[in-house]
């Protein structure tokens, strides 16, 4: 005779919950995409942390510096970045919504800061604002700025998106004009992640290809002129594309890159005993931060990183596959595009798949502002996660029974 299946529990607000009994039950809960995203997030920093001491406490030393000179300021960024996620995590998402227009001046203003005496530039590109106490890169704002501000724009036009003037004004014209003042410094490496963004956000809308297709035909020709116009660009794309190509200049960094990758082999030299960042790779302890993973922590470390990103991405998924809202979908998008794409630009170029554009990657790289921001970017999606269908009383019921379970604790010690 066969087994009767599951009953459904009903909860209080009488919506029927059916429980799968499986071990891939589990994945399906209300609150997976929280905890996926949370858990994801925090291991991610975690090894960046570690990673930015073992990377830079080398070039710090040759600096006159202490070893844990880079390492301490990233920390004190990640402790920023906590309260900072936690509080956007709170955010119901109809003021988040409200914000949109808002944050995007705001980014947009604080980006032109770089053209005042306030601006700094290093590498060819001007893309820093000194404040007091330390340096900020307004581009991370306009990210997370944009991704809100398309998501709330495309929300309230879902049903005129099949007409391409609809769709096309107002995003391209104001999403070009944040990611014109990011290239106006010269960073073509953080306005292409901007693109993803834009193309993310919209293709989840529904936007039609056509019109995505003419977005991207314009991103591509801006694109093309500004790489011709440098010839420091052109060297790095045909670098990539030429057999013979200078070890000495243009393909050193992906040169040694690679050497750390494969000195690593499957288990690593062992964390610390990078023998690259030992001044033979440049930026080991931003752009280039997964070689020196891959040295130290060998294949293992880098699935592992892989791994997470891809935990990343299925939390980000689930949000856009189960919230009902339109906004949360296409912001979800936006983000999902920026980091998971930013991610997936800067490996490759690590392995050697694509020019060296300068990019970090996502939570591991040093780097205070993106940093920050990216975990910005994060407690957002998890204020989105909290507001799916079934999650807000699914997390306050375990609240309550962790609250019972210390009260019992406590009357116990007592």
């Amino acid at each position: 005779m066969r087994p009767a299946p599951p009953r459904a529990a009903t909860p209080a607000g009488g919506t029927p919950e059916v429980r799968d009994p499986s071990v891939l039950g589990t994945w399906n809960s209300a609150v997976t995409s929280y905890y996926v995203l949370l858990g994801a997030t925090f291991l991610l920093v975690a090894i960046g942390l570690v990673m930015v001491l073992s990377s830079s406490s080398v070039e710090s030393l040759a600096d006159g510096d202490s070893p844990y000179a880079v390492f301490l300021s990233q920390a004190r960024f990640a402790l920023i970045g906590l309260p900072v996620l936690l509080v956007m995590s709170r955010l119901p998402v109809r003021v988040v919504r409200l914000a949109a227009w808002p944050a995007l001046l705001f980014g947009i203003a604080f980006q032109m800061l770089v053209f005042t005496p306030l601006g700094a530039g290093e590498g060819g590109n001007r893309n820093w604002v000194r404040l007091p106490g330390f340096m900020a890169q307004p581009s991370e704002v306009i990210k997370v700025a944009l991704a809100v501000w398309i998501g709330a724009v495309l929300a309230r036009k879902l049903p005129l998106l099949r007409e391409w003037r609809h769709a096309f004004v107002p995003v391209v014209p104001v999403a070009g004009a944040a990611i014109g003042v990011v290239l106006l410094g010269h960073d073509l490496g953080t306005a292409l992640v901007m693109c993803l963004l834009v193309a993310g956000a919209m293709f989840v809308a529904g936007v039609p290809m056509r019109v995505l297709a003419l977005a991207g035909g314009i991103a591509a020709g801006g694109v093309a002129l500004l790489t011709i116009g440098s010839e420091n660009r052109v060297n790095r794309i045909m670098s990539l594309l030429s057999a013979d190509c200078d070890v000495t200049n243009e393909c050193y960094q992906s040169l040694h890159a690679g050497y750390g990758l494969a000195t690593g082999g499957w288990s690593g030299v062992g964390l610390g005993q990078s023998a690259e960042k030992w001044s033979y790779l440049p930026a080991a302890h931003n752009d280039f931060i997964y070689a020196i993973l891959g040295e130290e922590l060998g294949l293992v470390g880098t699935l592992l990183v892989l791994g997470l990103f891809a935990l990343l991405a299925f939390g980000m998924v689930r949000i856009m596959r189960r919230h009902p809202d339109p906004f949360v979908k296409i912001t979800t998008a936006g983000v999902f595009a920026w980091i998971i794409g930013q991610a997936v630009v800067n490996i490759a170029v690590v392995i050697g798949l694509a020019p060296v554009i300068g990019v970090p990657l996502p939570l591991v790289s040093a780097g205070g502002s993106a940093l920050i921001m990216t975990m910005a970017a994060l407690g957002l999606l998890l204020s989105f996660a909290r507001s799916e269908p079934g999650a807000a009383e699914a997390l306050a019921a375990r609240a309550s029974v962790v609250r019972r379970s210390l009260a019992v604790i406590g009357r116990t010690r007592g």
